[in-house]
């Protein structure tokens, strides 16, 4: 046999014994299936040679095949070989042309071009640039690189990071946060109904055939997104605006999202658009005051007054994303988050820097605001995103004193704040 026809699939001296061989299992019948096993062994051999991935589980179940299905019909122990070694879409040809040799006489496949290759695992590139031009850096592709790019600070990230974060944002998976219902609902554990108990007496002449039961239906809580926009945010703009239309996309009835800078901007209609590049044009065609100066008490006010105390943020989750830098009032931001506290079912505020070692509230903003937040997340990646949406479902889930500071913290961060 020629080299590299199937990777050194026949050894050139033995072509009649194999050839003879194949014969023999070709013309047996079942009675005679002990003195055929050897053939059917070399042909798994010649195929694993080939470039097959046809292991020993496979050659088990290709033996146990062909004790029902025969040997003395050509088609049926095809099939058998077929349907038992083969596992990838490319290993047909090969499969066909092995089988034609080995078992029906034919003459010796032509060679292919080049060695078997191993077959390797795909995964996704982590660069938009072709393979094979001279300026594209290779990057790692390994789930280990995926893991650590979910871990990297979204202001380090290169152009070809975001964009592959870019992807992965788009596939995340986020579950609406719930809430209890005021309603109940049947179910097989939980508070005996006395309603449904009387009427299953009536129905059985007075007789408790069984206790019916209900508890408190679950519906989707609201979640108020604001996202600081102004210079010191534009590093995670991007991200978080794209987190906003997941959350969105998953939710639409229940999620409202508004931009924060030196004026506030809603722009819940345009992320609400199922393209992810086209909400986030129109969101930027939306927002006058990207990568400007900041004032969180104006904005926030203009918020509450117009859109919070009307019924937007009322027992909702707020999710406030900023570092905390305030060209304004400190004092007039320090009321309105009081104020927000008060409408809202909890209140989480994500600074990207608090994911940094040795960080401490200090920063103007975030100091006047640090008493009247339940939790504070580090929104500097992927990772920390999600980390944030666990909060968000499970303070809105559990009551308001769960998962919020006690009075003795609040005192301490009122200390802290004035400090």
């Amino acid at each position: 046999m020629p080299p590299g026809s199937w990777g050194q699939a026949v050894p050139t001296g033995s072509e009649s014994r194999l050839r003879k061989a194949g014969r023999q299992v070709h013309n047996a019948d079942m009675g005679d299936a002990g003195h055929t096993v050897d053939g059917l062994v070399g042909f798994a051999r010649a195929l694993r040679h080939a470039g097959v991935n046809c292991g020993p589980d496979r050659v088990r179940a290709f033996l146990a095949a062909t004790e029902h299905v025969g040997f003395a019909d050509r088609s049926r122990l095809y099939w058998a070989g077929r349907l038992t070694l083969c596992t990838d879409p490319e290993d047909l040809p090969r499969f066909d042309a092995a089988f034609d040799y080995w078992f029906g006489g034919a003459d010796m496949p032509a060679p292919v071009s080049g060695p078997a290759t191993e077959k390797r695992a795909r995964s996704a590139a982590l660069t938009s640039r072709e393979a094979g031009t001279d300026d594209a850096e290779p990057l790692a592709t390994a789930a280990g690189d995926v893991e650590t790019l979910r871990s990297r600070d979204l202001s380090e990230l290169s152009a070809e990071e975001r964009e592959h974060l870019r992807r992965m944002l788009a596939e995340l998976s986020l579950d609406p946060p719930l809430r209890p219902s005021l309603r109940r609902k049947p179910f097989r554990r939980g508070n005996l109904d006395p309603r449904a108990t009387m009427r299953a007496l009536l129905r059985t002449g007075g007789e408790p055939m069984r206790l019916p039961r209900h508890h408190r239906a679950r519906r989707t809580r609201r979640v108020v997104m604001l996202i600081d926009v102004s210079g010191s945010m534009n590093p995670y703009a991007d991200a978080l605006l794209r987190f906003a239309h997941v959350v969105m996309r998953r939710s639409p009835a229940e999620t409202e999202v508004f931009t924060l800078g030196t004026r506030m901007t809603r722009v819940s209609r345009q992320l609400r658009q199922r393209d992810p590049e086209r909400a986030l044009a129109a969101a930027g065609a939306a927002v006058p005051d990207f990568s400007g100066g900041t004032r969180l008490g104006e904005t926030l006010r203009a918020f509450l007054d117009r859109w919070g105390q009307r019924g937007v943020a009322r027992r909702a989750v707020v999710v406030l994303f900023s570092d905390g830098w305030e060209r304004g009032d400190t004092a007039l931001l320090a009321e309105q988050m009081l104020r927000l506290r008060r409408l809202a079912h909890a209140v989480v505020w994500v600074n990207p820097h608090a994911g940094r070692a040795g960080y401490e509230p200090v920063q103007s903003g975030i100091a006047a605001a640090w008493p009247h937040v339940d939790h504070l997340v580090a929104g500097h990646s992927l990772r920390a995103l999600q980390e944030l949406w666990w909060w968000v479902r499970r303070l809105a889930t559990h009551h308001r004193t769960a998962g919020v500071p006690s009075a003795e913290e609040r005192q301490t961060r009122q200390e802290v704040g004035g400090a």
